[in-house]
């Protein structure tokens, strides 16, 4: 049970605020989901073990009370079985030792119970063998239920206590799944939200009717800038940015919506598609493990296994994505490791 409420105390983390914050993708916001739900079912199936031992304690406890009840009622009988024996031995002894017993009586006749005649050894054994063994005898069998009736308190008063802490868990673990169902509904809410921004932003996209330009080629690097249009670079490669604790794995052309974008290097559309952080984006193979990027696109032009020149247009700047605004966000990858995009420049 220690296991399942530290697992289940991991749901007070809250994953809404982070995806809020643009932390999570919608990919990773569905994980989470996907992961809060096998928390849940884990979670129910738990509480439904939980309410089955609380209901085995019940009836536990409930035979437990009848066996208290039924002790009660043999010490009493015991008891009375014991006060009748001992006042027939006083009327009996009082006739066998009314001519030259009238210390023994008087002993006797002061004692306040068996035991107390009892523990009188030197008048014991003036009794007979039989008086003397059913003395004794019903004062084990009254001893043996006392010891049966305070046993069966004590098994009565743990079974009590056990069942106290599983109703104690089972309120935790009830707690604990409403907090869980409520960041499920924060979640599912901003995966909605997301896939509708998403289809907005596709429907922006298709919609928008920017005007083509021939092949764009300038400066003297093996790469031609693939935002000659940009108003000013916005991020640096390997920029540690107020928002995010990773280095930038690009640069950033902020420009006016629309401004056209062009492939850095003739090769192969490998990619020309969209996703939540990225947008409408395109990814361009130019062989030897040499990959670029081309993010945040308001519309493409280019499609997934087409071949492009050095130049040639693929698209118009954007914001789709995570995106604080209209920008290119430029990728250069070798064999799959972001690199300095000035490299090549």
């Amino acid at each position: 049970m220690r296991k399942l409420v530290g697992v289940l105390l991991s749901f007070t983390m809250c994953a809404g605020v982070a995806f809020s914050a643009n932390a999570e993708t919608l990919e990773e916001a569905q994980q989470r989901q996907k992961e809060l739900q096998e928390q849940k079912e884990a979670a129910e199936q738990e509480l439904d073990s939980i309410v089955s031992e609380i209901n085995e304690m019940q009836e536990k406890l409930e035979t437990k009370e009848a066996e208290i009840e039924t002790a009660e009622n043999d010490l009493i009988q015991a008891k009375a079985d014991e006060s009748e024996q001992y006042e027939s031995m006083k009327i009996r002894i009082k006739y066998m030792y009314e001519t030259g017993g009238v210390q023994f009586f008087e002993v006797l006749a002061q004692s306040s119970s068996i035991g107390d005649f009892l523990n009188n050894a030197e008048y014991v054994a003036q009794l007979s063998e039989y008086d003397r063994a059913e003395l004794i005898k019903y004062q084990e069998t009254v001893q043996e239920i006392e010891d049966k009736e305070a046993a069966l308190e004590l098994e009565y008063e743990e079974l009590d206590a056990l069942r106290n802490e599983l109703i104690d868990k089972q309120a935790e673990v009830e707690a604990e799944l409403a907090d869980n169902e409520e960041e499920l509904a924060e979640v599912q809410t901003l995966i909605d939200d997301a896939k509708r921004r998403q289809e907005e932003q596709r429907q922006s996209g298709g919609n928008f009717s920017g005007s083509y330009t021939g092949n764009v080629v300038s400066g003297n690097g093996y790469f031609t800038h693939p935002c000659p249009g940009m108003t000013y670079q916005s991020s640096y490669f390997g920029e540690i940015r107020s928002f995010s604790s990773r280095p930038h794995t690009g640069n950033d052309y902020a420009a006016p919506t629309g401004t056209p974008t062009y492939a850095a290097a003739s090769g192969t559309v490998i990619a020309a598609t969209y996703s939540n952080s990225a947008g409408n984006y395109v990814a361009i193979s130019h062989g030897n493990g040499l990959v670029t990027k081309y993010m945040h696109h308001v519309s493409i032009c280019v499609s997934a296994g087409q071949h492009v020149e050095k130049g040639q247009q693929i698209g118009w700047v954007g914001s789709t994505g995570n995106s604080t605004g209209p920008h290119l966000h430029f990728q250069v990858e070798e064999n799959g490791v972001p690199v300095n995009p000035d490299k090549y420049l």
